[in-house]
């Protein structure tokens, strides 16, 4: 035999080479650039979006401008043009001063019908500019100013304002002077509330149109309110729709009265102040609502909504704001939004109806007796005892958001209580925006909820089954079957869900019923026979293929379930009929009568079962691969001491993969919160805060995919959608924390080493 030597081993055979090396540097650093640009993008998008909605929870910013004095006697009325550059001053005589901001010019236009008579009363209406005039012998008039705008070849604009006057009317009704009126208009309709030192009067106006020339404003009729007063006159309002009045009375009782058919009556008396008259009652933009002021400065706004059970509009009070002090107080309702102006003895305060939020406070030079906001809500003014005027700047682009909007409860204007409300447009200038964020958040989990009771028994159970039981063969199709099911588009599945799933689930409600429940039963009975056949039985089945025996037997009992679905509405789901008392076999009459809750065609029951759908793959995918997982010298072990599959499963293969099986849940229970289409096309996409599993929803995901592209850019509702977006980030977030801290602590408690 040979004794030659083994050749020495080449020590370049383990040297790697250069070209690898590099390579896999390469690759380090990429993967590390990777990761670190995963992390800056998830938190360069959450402080987008925080960017996007900081400026809602911000007050507004007022700022003082120089004062500019005014000669004369005490200010009555002050009002300004839409741009807050031109106000104007009337102090009760023939004369209106104009000031202009700008230059600090002043000019002053006559009014021609006031001359020579003595002025006793007078009233603003912001929105026509209407000075209405009660004089010491009994008549009323009006006139507006009109401020008409030229501009000049370079552009320059310029402000021309002029005084259009209005006719004159006697007051047949009362004794004595004019001590308080306030004027409605209505358009061809209007109402001019008087009162005199001895009387109370409703005068009707309308427009007479004739063939040739503009309509001719003329007295339709006068109707005597004397009699429904048991003290005198503190202030009168009208609406500003010219229909409506209220009157405060010395008792602390306020009228409503209403005008319908030519005839004035009296609708409704309340008392907001329990005893103390309102010294102030000013209508809101758009109407619907009329703030009103004690001489102790409180404050209440009271809104118009018809109570249960009643076909007629009546106040209520729905807010109560912060005292504004003592003094006389003033006010100025804003012509684009709810806010409004108000205070007494110096002191200010923006405020708004919505919300129910002071936006700012602060402190003026002097004590002002009479204030007004312009066209824009861009300014306001204020002007003293003496004629001093001056201008404040107002930025407030978001007063009707804050955490009381999107958070709690918010009594709206014609409602009858607070409530959890989400309407972001409105068919008028003056629609109040309701942007609760609850509906749209328990809509969220509301179809997270069904889509996952729908999805969750059948995936998990199908990857214990094909991860315990099933034969590999068969193993090698049903998961690649089931992986294929994830790749479905939403917008498919939305679509069938919404045109061919929700028409069959509304006709077959009971059938549905008797299937969902006759399937696991049946499935359990049928497992439970098989347990119990002779071996010999059995065992001609090899094991995994027993599916073979309950297959057949479960579709064919699901078969008959649905088949007796129409059997079971005959004998349970009866609908009477409230007048003839006619009995009529249909379920979806019968849940609202029985329930009190609504029926949709388009509900979370099919939003369930197509999200559920859309669900299983992701959940039986990522619960199948952990099951699958756990080392064969565990379960070889078990088997070996005597235990039976069920058994391996129960106590060895589930609790070392349960870490998976939660992470499943949890990235399916993301798949389901964050799903879009399905949810936009399967339900109605009405934002309501029950769970009701016949009614729709509207989660936060919808929201945003339905409302961003028609939201304005730097609007309230664009930055509130933005909110929505954190909110389901922060949801999302929080819920994933929470889960990763379990799975690691089930990973603790169920490690193998």
């Amino acid at each position: 035999m040979s004794s030659a030597k083994p050749p020495a081993p080449d020590p370049k055979r383990f040297e790697v080479s250069k070209r690898t090396l590099m390579l896999d540097r390469a690759m380090t650093q990429l993967i590390r650039i990777g990761g670190l640009a995963v992390i800056i993008a998830v938190f360069g998008i959450f402080f987008f979006i925080v960017r996007e909605i900081l400026p809602l929870f911000s007050g507004a910013q007022v700022e003082a401008e120089e004062v500019v004095s005014t000669p004369g006697g005490d200010v009555q009325i002050l009002g300004v043009d839409e741009w807050g550059e031109h106000p104007f001053l009337y102090r009760g005589g023939d004369e209106v001063v104009f000031i202009d901001m700008v230059s600090g010019e002043r000019s002053v236009l006559d009014v021609p019908s006031l001359k020579d008579v003595e002025v006793t009363a007078s009233s603003f209406d912001p929105v026509h500019r209407r000075v209405a005039v009660g004089l010491a012998d009994g008549r009323v008039g009006s006139f507006l100013v009109v401020y008409q705008t030229e501009f000049s070849e370079d552009g320059t604009r310029t402000i021309v304002p002029t005084i259009e006057t209005e006719p004159w009317f006697t007051v047949s009704t009362g004794e004595g002077k004019v001590t308080a009126l306030s004027y409605g208009d209505g358009g061809d309709k209007r109402l001019l509330m008087v009162a005199r030192d001895q009387g109370l009067a409703a005068l009707r106006l309308g427009k007479k149109r004739a063939l040739i020339g503009k309509p001719k404003l003329t007295l339709q009729g006068t109707v005597d309110l004397t009699e429904s007063m048991t003290s005198g006159v503190v202030s009168v309002t009208a609406s500003q729709n010219g229909q409506a009045g209220l009157v405060s009375g010395a008792d602390g009782q306020v009228r409503y009265f209403q005008e319908s058919g030519g005839e004035v009556t009296l609708v409704q008396t309340f008392e907001p102040f329990h005893g103390a008259p309102p010294v102030r009652m000013d209508y809101l933009f758009g109407g619907v609502s009329v703030a009103l002021t004690d001489a102790a400065g409180d404050q209440k706004v009271f809104s118009l909504f018809r109570p249960e059970g009643s076909n007629q509009r009546l106040f209520g009070e729905t807010k109560e704001f912060p005292g504004i002090g003592t003094g006389a107080p003033v006010f100025a309702p804003s012509l684009r939004n709810k806010s409004f102006l108000t205070g007494a003895g110096g002191q200010l305060s923006v405020r708004h109806l919505t919300s129910g939020a002071v936006r700012w406070e602060g402190f003026a030079e002097f004590e002002p007796v009479a204030a007004t906001i312009d066209g824009k809500t861009e300014h306001f003014f204020i002007v003293g005892h003496e004629g001093q005027v001056q201008r404040f700047s107002l930025k407030d682009p978001h007063p009707e958001a804050g955490w009381r909007a999107f958070f709690g409860k918010v009594w709206y204007e014609g409602g009858s209580e607070p409530v959890f409300q989400w309407q972001s447009t409105g068919g008028s200038d003056d629609f109040e925006p309701k942007l609760s964020l609850i509906p749209l958040i328990v809509g969220s989990l509301k179809g997270t909820f069904y889509a996952l009771l729908f999805s969750l028994p059948i995936a998990l159970l199908a990857a214990v089954f094909s991860a315990a039981f099933l034969p590999h063969d068969m193993k090698r199709v049903v998961k690649p079957a089931m992986e294929i099911m994830a790749s479905l588009p939403s917008v498919v599945l939305g679509f069938l869900a919404g045109i061919w799933l929700a028409p069959i689930i509304e006709d077959k409600v009971p059938s549905i019923l008797l299937v969902c429940l006759s399937l696991p039963l049946s499935a359990m009975l049928v497992g439970v026979i098989w347990s119990r056949q002779p071996i010999q039985v059995r065992g001609r089945f090899e094991g995994g293929r027993e599916w073979m025996v309950m297959v057949p037997v479960v579709l064919l009992i699901g078969w008959l379930a649905w088949m007796a679905g129409p059997l079971l509405e005959k004998a349970v789901f009866i609908y009477k009929e409230p007048e003839s008392g006619r009995e009529i076999a249909d379920f979806r009459l019968w849940w609202p009568q029985a329930t009190g809750l609504s029926f949709d065609q388009r509900n979370s029951l099919v939003v369930g079962f197509m999200m559920g759908f859309a669900v299983i793959p992701v959940i039986f995918t990522i619960a199948e691969d952990a099951l699958s997982n756990v080392p064969k010298t565990l379960t070889a072990a078990s088997a070996a001491l005597g235990a039976s599959r069920w058994q391996v499963v129960r106590t060895v293969i589930i609790p070392v993969a349960s870490p998976g099986i939660f992470s499943a849940l949890m990235i399916g229970f993301g798949r389901a919160v964050g799903e879009t289409m399905i949810v936009v096309m399967a339900t109605g996409n009405t934002p309501v805060t029950e769970w009701n599993i016949f009614s729709g929803m509207r989660t936060l995901s919808a929201n945003i995919a339905v409302e961003l592209p028609e939201a304005a850019p730097g609007s309230t509702h664009y930055r509130t959608l933005f909110l929505g977006a954190l909110v389901l980030f922060m949801l999302t977030f929080i819920l994933n924390s929470v889960a990763e801290v379990m799975r690691q602590r089930l990973r603790e408690k169920n490690k193998l080493v």
